[in-house]
Formats: structure tokens, C-alpha cells, sequence
């Protein structure tokens, strides 16, 4: 069941692989130059995919931004790494290039953007009149309330150079933008803080996050692009993978080994360790064999000082303790970008006896649930999920295996 689980998640990362899926979706060159604005998890092997199809006799430059490790060697197009989840001035600096390259292009050149999770940390130019420091500030305290990331996004939108539909509009060229989704619903305006989608929030939509979680405006708020405007008239997003294909993707996996599989579905959000509780509901009356698969972003609003982990480990520790009790359940929760949190695992994997494995070594659950320690529970034991970077990044995988 162990090794099944994990084959499962590498299914659901493989059918988002840029490598693969990104190439079918190239255009032709343009009578100009090419210039690649990247950002995000993905943007390395994004803009990999593109050099590797793109023709050698047309003009190609560009700029991928992306988390620091997440890098890969490339010859046309300039890798930067930087902060992730909090801008750092590396961010900032690369933006600041990729924004003088966009605006250099011409109505015969072509904008190419490859956007992908994470790219509204990496795409951290501020607009005029915000520091960097206050907007590191502001993206700290917002992921420590557990606040949802279309509000952190559209607090960010109206701070930003970039974001928000402004990297479109500072182009005169043509605009593609090709996109790996990482939020509920796969709406461009919401990935990557949306730099070349129209932005429908509000300076008073920005303005009421911030009040709502008590965190100060790190600076004046200025308006971004709206739907409808003119602009976009010359700007195609396009979402080349999401979520929901990843997760079919592991669904045909446990089909073909005979194990009926549910997806419940592809946007599931809210606090983790609720999420956890409504999920083992389901478990304790699923059909056996059979899978409950989900995706989305689930939140952790960190309570006191915090433990070590992310939405997965908290997810599954949550999971563990409400289905104490319940016979042959395996589980797996992971995030697609190989990063559960700040730690270095991709999530975990929960067996029938890991509550009493950890009881052997005098590891309460309950109490390292309650101090968001998932990442201890689960190294105790042995059973993080490690897979390194895998450079793209299509949400949270989670798999209820009822045997």
C-alpha cells in the first residue's frame, strides 16, 4: 500500500511535468525577437521546455525566476533564484530585469510568460512608495493567520510592479503567457498574483485584507488593470496544467490495479486539521478497496511559537488521530513542488499503526498536533516523503487508501 501511495503521487507530479506537457503548446516564432518572462516553482523547467523546441535560428532571451534549488542549466535563458515563500532582495532584483526586458519589446517581438506557482513571492518588485522590508513583513504575517491565497494575492496585486495584470501592460508586444495552475479554480488572475491577467479586485478588496487580519499597509496601494480594458486585447493566458488532471492522472493508477478511486475533488481548502476530520468521516465509510483522492491548499494558522511543517504534515497527523482506531487505512498527503512548508519533504505517508509506533517512542499525536509539529511526528517515524524540487507545482495530492 506504501509503495502504491507514492507511485500515485510521482503520477500526479508527472502529468504536470513542464518537460511534457509545455512543448504542444509553443507558437510559432515571431517576425522579432522572443523574450521569456518566467516565474514561479516551474519556471526552470519551463523555460527548459522552451529552449529545447524552440527553433535555433529564432531570436530567444529571457528571464526565469524561480526558488532558490529549483534552478536547472540553461543557454538562452537566464536562471535567477530567489526568496520563496517571503521576497528577499534577489527577488526583487531579477523582477527588475525582467520587467526592463518587457518593456524593451516591440509590436513585432513576442512576450512568452511562463507562470507558474510561488511567482508572486519571486516576481517581488515593489511598486513606487513600498519597501521591500514592508512587504516581507505583510507576506509574513499573512501566511502566519492562515490567510487563503487569493487575499494574500490581492493585498499583493495593488503593492506591485509586476502583478496583477501590470507586466502585460508594460508590454508593447504581443503577450502569451502559459500557465501551471496552483490555486482553486485555475483563474490566471489568482496564479502567480496574475501578471498578465486582468485584475477584477479593488484597492478596497486589498485595504479589507489587511484589516481583517490586523496587519498594517506596508505602503500606498495603487489600482492594476481591469477586465475589459483594451490591453488584453493582445494577451492570451493559457492554464496548461492544473490540479484536477493530476489528480485523474493517479486515479487511472489505482484503477488499473483494481482499487476504485473517488476524487472529491480538486479545490478543497480550509484549515487542514478540519479538512483532516471531514476526510476520515468519509474514510470510515468508504467501500474497501477503494481511494479517496482530493487537491487543493489547505491552510495551518500557526498557533504559539509553531513546530516544523506544512499544510500536507498537518493535514495527516490531523487525519491520524481522527481515525484512531479504524483498521487498514493508508494515506498520503504531499505537496506537487516537492516542498511541504519550510522543511525539505514533499509531505508524509500514514500507515494503520503509525499512531502506535509513535506511542512506542512516547510521541503523543495529539500534543504534536497541537504545537503544528508535523514534520517531528512523521521523521520519528520514518515516513516523510522526500522527492527534492520537482519544478513544477499543481497544488496539494492527498490519497485515503482503505484496504
Amino acid at each position: 500500500m506504501r509503495t502504491l501511495l507514492a507511485e500515485s503521487f510521482r503520477a500526479a507530479v508527472a502529468a504536470a511535468d513542464p518537460l511534457r506537457i509545455l512543448p504542444p503548446h509553443l507558437p510559432r516564432p515571431p517576425r522579432g525577437r522572443t523574450f521569456v518572462a518566467a516565474a514561479g516553482k516551474a519556471a526552470a523547467s519551463m523555460a527548459l521546455a522552451v529552449e529545447r523546441h524552440w527553433p535555433r535560428d529564432a531570436p530567444l532571451a529571457g528571464i526565469a525566476l524561480t526558488r532558490y534549488g529549483h534552478g536547472l542549466p540553461t543557454s538562452r535563458i537566464r536562471v535567477l533564484e530567489a526568496g520563496h515563500p517571503v521576497p528577499d532582495a534577489a527577488g526583487e532584483a531579477g523582477a527588475r530585469r525582467l520587467l526592463e526586458g518587457v518593456r524593451a519589446l516591440g509590436p513585432d517581438d513576442l512576450l512568452l510568460a511562463l507562470v507558474s506557482g510561488g511567482g508572486s513571492s519571486l516576481l517581488s518588485l515593489p511598486a513606487e512608495g513600498v519597501s521591500l522590508e514592508g512587504l516581507k513583513a505583510m507576506t509574513r504575517e499573512l501566511l502566519r493567520c492562515g490567510a487563503p491565497i487569493q487575499e494574500i494575492n490581492t493585498a499583493r496585486k495593488h503593492l506591485s510592479a509586476i502583478q496583477g495584470g501590470r507586466l502585460a501592460a508594460a508590454c508593447r508586444a504581443p503577450v502569451l503567457a502559459l500557465i501551471v495552475s496552483d490555486v482553486t479554480g485555475d483563474d490566471p488572475t489568482h496564479i502567480a498574483s496574475g501578471p498578465c491577467a486582468p485584475d477584477p479586485s479593488t484597492i478596497a478588496d486589498a485595504q479589507a485584507v489587511l484589516r481583517k487580519y490586523g496587519i498594517a499597509t506596508p505602503g500606498p496601494f495603487s489600482e492594476t488593470p481591469k477586465p475589459g480594458d483594451a490591453l488584453f486585447a493582445r494577451v492570451e493566458n493559457r492554464v496548461i496544467a492544473t490540479a484536477r488532471r493530476s489528480l485523474e492522472a493517479a486515479a487511472a493508477l489505482f484503477e488499473a490495479q483494481g482499487i476504485a478511486a473517488r476524487i472529491l475533488g480538486d479545490n478543497i481548502t480550509g484549515e487542514a486539521s478540519e479538512v483532516a476530520r471531514d476526510m476520515a468521516l468519509k474514510a470510515r465509510d468508504a467501500k474497501r478497496p477503494s481511494v479517496l483522492i482530493s487537491g487543493g491548499e489547505c491552510t495551518v494558522t500557526v498557533r504559539g511559537s509553531g513546530g516544523r511543517g506544512g499544510r500536507c504534515g498537518e493535514f495527516l497527523l490531523a487525519l491520524a488521530v481522527a481515525l484512531e482506531g479504524v483498521p487498514n487505512v493508508h494515506a498520503i498527503a504531499a505537496d506537487t513542488d516537492g516542498i511541504d512548508g519550510s522543511e525539505d519533504n514533499a509531505g508524509a505517508l500514514l500507515a494503520p499503526d503509525s499512531l502506535a509506533r509513535a506511542a512506542a517512542q512516547g510521541i503523543d499525536a495529539v500534543k504534536m498536533l497541537d504545537a503544528n509539529d508535523s514534520y517531528g511526528f512523521f521523521s520519528a517515524l520514518g515516513d516523510l516523503v522526500v522527492t527534492g524540487p520537482t519544478r513544477t507545482n499543481v497544488n496539494d495530492y492527498r490519497a485515503i487508501l482503505t484496504a
